[in-house]
């Protein structure tokens, strides 16, 4: 393979997965790409799977994929534990964080990227990192002081997981509903920060209910899920079809030819 073709290649591609969890089938046959400098938005109502892709192309232990794979960079990471995904450069922010009382943000973010480039940072080059993507968040200074998410409002911890993705720069980004239990203004300072870290190196799968969040944020393409499959994908107008249909219009897109 040649170094101008590896280049050119998708960075994300989940061929016809399966997934099941405690013997159950949630995603029954996905099919999904996403290359580097795009923004897809996977939005489908509760139940439809969309948090157990999240957590499948991060390697959850939990979820056991029955038939399918994960390729990146055109390598099959379907068999990778979660820490060698996260070195080859993907990243998953929850939709709800957990709280870690005692672990300041600036420990837990050096810990973090020490563990994603599987060597220690200097302390000069973390502080310069932190405080460059600080700065670009609107984030203050102060911040990393703090407990990991402890007493934290639902902005402040989705804010947290924008920071982490602007300090460890991974080459795709899952979100799991960000925009969870924001209030407008919240919303708002989370997605300038996601515009903000839009990148040419960069793919951003948006996980969402809602089509608000993408009032901020235009998606590249735009995908429906339903039942554990993707039943139809689209550009940016999609949501507002899908704002004034409901989920309900594209469940007929499932029924079996002749039913």
């Amino acid at each position: 393979m040649t170094e101008q073709s590896r280049i050119q290649q998708p960075n994300l591609v989940v061929e016809d997965l399966h997934v099941s969890v405690e013997g159950k089938p949630i995603l029954k046959g996905l099919d999904l790409t996403v290359q580097a400098g795009q923004v897809h938005a996977i939005m489908g109502p509760n139940g439809s799977g969309k948090s157990t892709l999240s957590f499948c192309l991060l390697g959850h232990p939990k979820y056991t994929i029955t038939q399918g794979r994960i390729r990146y960079n055109g390598e099959d990471i379907t068999p990778l534990s979660p820490d060698a995904r996260a070195k080859k450069g993907l990243f998953l922010a929850f939709q709800y964080p957990t709280a870690i009382p005692g672990v300041t943000i600036a420990n837990f973010l050096r810990a973090a990227l020490r563990g994603v480039r599987g060597t220690e940072v200097p302390v000069k080059e973390f502080r310069l990192t932190v405080k460059t993507q600080l700065k670009a968040l609107g984030i203050p200074d102060a911040f990393m002081n703090r407990y990991v998410n402890d007493g934290f409002s639902g902005g402040e911890k989705k804010r947290l997981e924008i920071l982490q993705l602007a300090v460890l720069a991974p080459s795709i980004a899952v979100l799991d509903e960000t925009d969870s239990g924001l209030d407008i203004d919240a919303l708002k300072v989370v997605a300038e920060g996601i515009n903000a870290l839009r990148s040419p190196q960069r793919g951003i799968l948006l996980i969402t209910h809602y089509q608000r969040l993408l009032n901020f944020i235009k998606p590249d393409f735009v995908h429906v899920m339903v039942d554990g499959r993707i039943v139809r994908s689209g550009g940016a107008e999609l949501a507002l079809e899908l704002e004034a249909k409901g989920y309900q219009g594209f469940r007929p897109a499932l029924a079996p030819t002749g039913a």
